[in-house]
């Protein structure tokens, strides 16, 4: 659990670096500031990799694997992201 938070906190401040300029992250901060966190089988994760604008963070502490995705916020996300399960 401990990575899991450690993860969504780092992927959070990512993407706001990485599209902190960007109209879509103008208009998120504005409101409704909407923020899901998700947990997906090895095979959703590699396919929401194909998504465009993400980041993608990595443990050290696990061996540098691939723990997170964040994504810049849109109107529209792929339809499979409606599948993800929330994490709890």
């Amino acid at each position: 659990m401990g990575f899991a938070v450690l993860a969504a906190a780092h992927a959070s401040l990512a993407a706001y670096l990485k599209f902190a300029d960007s109209a879509e992250v103008k208009e998120w901060l504005a409101g409704p500031f909407y923020k899901t966190v998700c947990r997906v089988s090895d095979d959703e994760f590699a396919k929401a990799k194909e998504t465009v604008d993400h980041v993608v963070i990595t443990e050290s502490a696990l061996d540098g694997h691939e723990v997170a995705l964040a994504f810049r916020p849109r109107a529209e996300y792929p339809k499979a992201f409606r599948f993800f399960k929330l994490f709890k």
